[in-house]
């Protein structure tokens, strides 16, 4: 079975985000990933990690102004600055906290933007970001987002980030696969993960269509978790769903499976 981290954005709310680390472990969780640590000191994620033999698997690049609805800034002319000084910022981060995973999120295009400049902004971004990354042994990642969660997010389907990835020509730069997403989308899951296993260098999971645990709705996971054993992929699937209830009444699909292994 695969390796499965907990998404603490989205997991273990009943508590305070620096308590999430505790109860992940608490669950039986080895890894973590979140959307951002921005907020928080590194120092003090870092002790949680080692203090609950935690591993840092994934988190995102400044998505730009988060409140006010941007989704990233990757492919948004004219904030290439920006973008270049939230890669130095997550290089910080991501070296402290040993996390060898970034997502760099694409962003929503804005109205009337130039299709051409729009994509040339994206590639030359993460053209940077790869060749920034790559010293440190630090992988980039590009995420397809459905429409439905995220209208005008530039990225949606496995092709599109695949043609991205051969654009860019980076070794460190990878797809982060997410099967919610990818449901909504396009379906097709066990092709699409066949197709691009070997490109992919995280899994993202969650019940379709409410994005509860992945054992509720649409999708039957252990089918895909057996195809991901049988690919040889021996990367990281993250919890990222919204529990239906409390986090740990919902865990039961996740003690199932480590008591199987």
């Amino acid at each position: 079975m695969p390796k499965f981290a907990a998404n603490l954005s989205m997991m273990f709310n009943e508590v305070p985000f620096l308590d999430r680390f505790a109860a992940a472990a608490d669950a039986g969780f080895r890894g973590v990933e979140y959307l951002f640590p921005y907020d928080f000191p590194v120092e003090a994620i870092a002790d949680l990690l080692t203090r609950h033999n935690l591993e840092n698997v994934l988190f995102n690049l400044p998505p730009g102004n988060w409140a006010a609805g941007e989704r990233g800034t990757t492919c948004l002319p004219g904030r290439e600055a920006e973008f270049r000084a939230g890669v130095q910022t997550a290089i910080a981060y991501a070296t402290r906290l040993k996390t060898t995973r970034v997502h760099a999120m694409a962003g929503v295009v804005p109205p009337g933007a130039d299709p051409a400049a729009v994509e040339a902004a994206y590639i030359d971004n993460l053209k940077y970001a790869a060749a920034e990354l790559a010293p440190h042994g630090i992988t980039l990642l590009i995420e397809a987002i459905n429409t439905r969660d995220m209208p005008g997010f530039y990225l949606n389907t496995q092709a599109q980030s695949y043609a991205v990835m051969r654009e860019v020509g980076a070794p460190n730069l990878k797809m982060q696969m997410d099967c919610y997403h990818m449901q909504i989308m396009e379906g097709d899951l066990a092709v699409k993960l066949k197709k691009y296993a070997a490109h992919c260098a995280h899994v993202q999971v969650a019940g379709v269509p409410e994005r509860h645990e992945p054992d509720t709705g649409e999708v039957r996971y252990p089918y895909l978790f057996e195809l991901m054993d049988t690919l040889g992929y021996d990367g990281w699937v993250g919890c990222e769903y919204r529990p239906a209830g409390k986090t740990v009444d919902g865990l039961g699909w996740f003690r199932s499976l480590a008591a199987a292994k």
